[in-house]
């Protein structure tokens, strides 16, 4: 059985949708353990539901972002494991991080990337008029959103969307695609090469990732 540890800051929907994931598709995966760096993140209450670890780590404690870094990676290596998800993670890790999970690691940002890296991609996507706006998974390497993107998911942006309403959207997406990614990645059928791309069977995906006519 494939070890699924899962970093969150949040309320964790998309841990969630992992977790359920699990419980059907994921046959050979489960999440054994979800840290954060907030302790009442209600990510951790989900764990602790689906009887994985939970565990929370203070960032104050520490002097630096590495030392913080080492010590969670420290935690982490104690569950042995075989994938790694962002869900909702607010903080930057540090490049040493990175690179000990390099090609282990994944995360979902609302956007279509390359499109809208950093914050607030919502509004930034509304302000410019677009008419579609959406969600990536994507390989985390040490350039912030950068990694090569998995898979993307659309939405329509209308006239009268808010940031709420968008985000609503598209977060129904992101709990449909993010698992799949998982599974992907815990059936082996999903790799990174060099840090710039990701291959899913053995062929080369895109800039926007798999997609299918």
């Amino acid at each position: 059985m494939k070890s699924i540890v899962v970093l969150a800051s949040g309320n964790g929907s998309n841990l969630q949708a992992i977790i359920d994931a699990c419980e059907d598709k994921i046959k050979t995966g489960r999440v054994s353990a979800v840290f954060s760096n907030k302790a009442t993140a209600y990510g951790l209450e989900r764990a602790k539901k689906a009887g994985a670890a939970a565990h929370s780590l203070d960032p104050n404690a520490f002097d630096t972002r590495d030392a913080f870094d080492r010590e969670l990676m420290k935690q982490i290596d104690e569950y042995k494991p075989d994938v790694i998800v962002l869900a909702g993670y607010m903080r930057i890790l540090s490049g040493e991080f990175v690179r000990h999970y390099m090609g282990r690691m994944i995360n979902i940002h609302p956007s279509l990337l390359p499109k809208y890296p950093g914050l607030n991609t919502y509004q930034r996507a509304i302000h410019a008029g677009d008419e579609e706006h959406g969600t990536s998974v994507h390989f985390v390497t040490e350039q912030l959103d950068g990694g090569p993107v998995i898979l993307q998911a659309k939405v329509p942006i209308f006239e009268d969307d808010t940031v709420e309403t968008l985000t609503q959207r598209v977060q129904v997406q992101e709990h449909n695609i993010y698992p799949l990614v998982v599974q992907w990645l815990v059936e082996e059928r999903l790799t990174m090469k060099d840090g710039k791309e990701a291959y899913l069977d053995g062929k080369r995906l895109g800039i926007h990732g798999y997609a299918q006519d």
